[in-house]
């Protein structure tokens, strides 16, 4: 099946992200401490979340591979929401520490100055993780992965992070030491941004949510196709990455077996078309919105 497919070639991008945040909160940490830069060590912490975050997408974009079973008929596929989940809560906590630390900081600033080595790897590490991002996108674009596509967007706040640690540090070396704490506050507010996008998307997905957009547009589509009379009730919700929906439309109750099952292949079709990544279950009705007139 293409979708199992499309996972498997997802794990690129989270293979790729981790070795990269691995390299960077390697070089971030090490010259945080020996440049002496408040900023520079939240960012490789930050790094470090990211690190947990990957394998947890990994590993939930593995288990999202298995078949249905016995005990799973739908498949694992929330597997890899469920992921997601668990990444948010680990970035959370780093963030709590690093805006702990932070504070700290500022309220009793050491008069340190950052080297100015400290400036040129966080300006590297920003556009190492702009490319990553860009590499992610462009994969999870293509292969329609909600998981990867957020890994993406923290790719690019981490380059974000990244530009403004190093205004932090050259504020800092030029005369302005405080700058370098607000800074690694910062970032440490935007560790918990992202782990609360990343938890309120998984949570609204493991919740059944749905956006309504979507459903008015599956709406449009089933309306138009030739046969149905009205439609009774359109449902729908997000398995992973496979989007289930269940319509129960009105036909012609004069029609026969055949020709409503011909109406139910023109809907899945149509919604097939506009959204591949789906099942789709239709279940028809007679229209007796008119009473037949008896002569």
């Amino acid at each position: 099946m293409e979708l199992y497919t499309n996972l498997r070639e997802g794990e690129k991008g989270a293979w790729v992200s981790i070795c990269i945040y691995l390299l960077l909160s390697t070089f971030k940490l090490s010259a945080g401490f020996l440049g002496s830069s408040e900023a520079l060590k939240a960012d490789g912490l930050n790094n470090f979340t990211d690190i947990i975050a990957s394998i947890a997408i990994l590993i939930g974009l593995r288990i999202s591979q298995k078949p249905p079973d016995d005990h799973h008929q739908y498949g694992h596929l929330r597997a890899e929401t469920i992921a997601s989940l668990i990444a948010a809560f680990i970035m959370a906590s780093i963030g709590i520490q690093v805006i702990v630390q932070s504070i700290r900081h500022i309220a009793n600033p050491v008069q340190q100055v950052p080297s100015i080595l400290t400036a040129i790897v966080g300006l590297i590490s920003a556009l190492a993780m702009y490319i990553v991002y860009k590499y992610n996108l462009k994969l999870a674009t293509r292969i329609n992965s909600t998981a990867l596509k957020a890994a993406a967007y923290d790719n690019r706040s981490d380059a974000l992070v990244s530009i403004g640690a190093t205004i932090g540090i050259l504020g800092s070396i030029f005369g302005f030491p405080i700058l370098d704490g607000i800074t690694a506050l910062i970032v440490g507010i935007i560790i918990m941004f992202t782990a609360y996008t990343i938890f309120h998307e998984a949570a609204y997905t493991l919740s059944d949510g749905f956006n309504v957009e979507e459903a008015e547009t599956l709406s449009t589509i089933v309306k138009l196709v030739h046969g149905v009379k009205t439609l009774k009730d359109c449902k729908g919700r997000m398995h992973g990455n496979l989007m289930f929906v269940d319509l129960t439309v009105t036909v012609d109750p004069n029609l026969n077996v055949i020709e409503s099952h011909r109406i139910t292949e023109e809907i899945e079709q149509r919604i097939m078309k506009v959204k591949p990544f789906s099942v789709v279950l239709v279940h028809i009705e007679p229209d007796l919105s008119k009473e037949e007139v008896i002569d």
